[in-house]
């Protein structure tokens, strides 16, 4: 991860780190330290007074990249600034990640944004994204009318709801 930082800010872009888990933020808190890079933290224990401070200062340049747990940076903030979001671990609900991700994709934004999910091979990330994946696609093609939804057989729909 610290290494796609690095590359992210020589080629001077500007991105906004998800974790659901704070003691994750943490490490990269104290790793974007240890590295000198200027950054913005953000989490569920910051005053909303304090929020707005930090989003304005990002916004403002005060920062290459904008560390936030997933929660607290799902809804009202707008983060033009972006156009790099990385994800560093999947939350349960993906509709949750791509609320977060649309922190940068807001009316002023005048960049594509790249959104990335860092996930190790074989780990239940891996399986998180892979169940994500089929739900999307489950729900995709039900919206679409198509029949994929008449072809399951009840077990693969249990395992869906399972999952």
């Amino acid at each position: 991860m610290l290494g796609l930082v690095d590359e992210l800010i020589r080629n001077k872009h500007k991105a906004l780190v998800f974790s659901q888990f704070t003691g994750q933020l943490e490490r990269v808190r104290e790793a974007l330290v240890a590295r000198g890079v200027a950054f913005q933290y953000l989490d569920g224990g910051t005053a909303a007074a304090e929020r707005e401070k930090r989003v304005s200062a990002f916004q403002a340049g005060q920062g290459d990249v904008f560390i936030i747990s997933l929660r607290a940076g799902g809804t009202g903030l707008n983060l033009t600034a972006v156009d790099f979001v990385v994800h560093l671990d999947p939350w349960w609900n993906p509709a949750v990640e791509d609320q977060a991700s649309d922190r940068a994709h807001r009316i002023g934004h005048q960049r594509p944004v790249t959104v990335d999910r860092l996930t190790v091979p074989d780990s239940v990330e891996e399986k998180i994204r892979d169940m994500h994946r089929a739900k999307r696609d489950l729900a995709n093609d039900l919206l679409e009318g198509s029949e994929v939804g008449a072809r399951l057989s009840e077990e693969e729909l249990l395992n869906l709801i399972k999952a």
